[in-house]
């Protein structure tokens, strides 16, 4: 059985839906859980602490231990007294789940810059600062787990979401380079796209049916593996729905090279594009600056 004993987990926006979720499974498999919730609305407006102390107040009643947390992610200061907590509270920090979220859904032509900057604020930053806070804790002891929570608006698309899906991608640009620098000391950061009837989703007009499969506790299995011992995997982006798993990854076509010493015109792209763009010929992208420079230049001399 995994378990986490001994282990200190952060989980932001734990006051409800998938974020209580995650933080009950671990504390039922012996981790200490910092429950942090600002209270707020899905926008983002108001805030009161009964969500979180009711999370704590879970975990305590099954045996479990916790304390609640109350700071906005969206702040450098809040996002440092978040794992500031867990080490006052618990003497360390080994697991971060970046889960809290905001809405503020509309279409591209009707979109506040306000809107993009507030939902940037919560998403990429809130996830960006948690994670810097708990980054030399982490590499310093030899371990860490984190999870960020990206969505399929992001690596896919979705109307009406292009504040939230920039954001949500831009947690997998981080995630990547995470990855490789945690690589020696045992760092392993991964995203989770879950797919899950909550607050945020809710108003989403789709089919009924379909949403009560959603459930927000079929999502946190994923999410407690990639934040176990067991997990040696990091880079990953696991998509987790009604009880179904995947993996999302960019891939690069393999394409075509041209002899850079000869130059290259617009027409010779044209009369390739098909070739360049061809997906049947493709190859998972790959850590680090150089991609598929040098295996093109490469199949010049064969």
């Amino acid at each position: 059985m995994i378990r986490f004993d001994g282990r200190v987990a952060v989980v932001t926006g734990a006051g409800a839906g998938l974020g209580r979720e995650h933080a009950l499974l671990l504390a039922s498999r012996g981790a200490k859980v910092v429950v942090n919730d600002l209270g707020g609305s899905v926008s983002g407006e108001g805030g009161n602490s009964s969500a979180a102390d009711k999370v704590v107040a879970e975990i305590k009643a099954a045996g479990g231990e916790a304390v609640a947390n109350y700071d906005s992610v969206a702040t450098r200061e809040g996002g440092a007294a978040i794992i500031q907590t867990a080490l006052d509270s618990f003497g360390r920090i080994d697991i971060l789940i970046c889960n809290a979220g905001v809405l503020r859904d509309k279409s591209f032509a009707k979109a506040d810059l306000d809107d993009f900057e507030f939902v940037f604020g919560v998403h990429y930053f809130g996830t960006l600062y948690c994670a810097h806070a708990a980054w030399k804790h982490m590499n310093a002891q030899g371990f860490g787990r984190i999870v960020f929570t990206t969505s399929i608006a992001g690596t896919s698309g979705n109307f009406g979401q292009s504040n939230y899906g920039s954001a949500k991608l831009g947690m997998v640009g981080l995630m990547n380079t995470l990855a490789i620098e945690g690589q020696k000391n045992n760092v392993k950061v991964n995203c989770i796209s879950p797919g899950a009837l909550t607050r945020m989703t809710g108003n989403l007009g789709m089919d009924e049916d379909f949403m009560a499969k959603l459930k927000p506790g079929l999502v946190s299995p994923a999410v407690a593996y990639l934040c176990s011992e067991e997990c040696d995997v990091s880079g990953a982006t696991i998509t987790a729905a009604a009880g179904g798993f995947g993996r999302v990854h960019m891939f690069e076509t393999r394409g075509v090279q041209f002899d850079p010493a000869k130059g290259v015109t617009i027409e010779q792209v044209a009369e390739r594009f098909d070739d360049i763009t061809d997906l049947t010929r493709a190859d998972p992208c790959t850590p680090g600056a150089e991609g598929k420079i040098q295996e093109r230049l490469d199949s010049l001399a064969r």
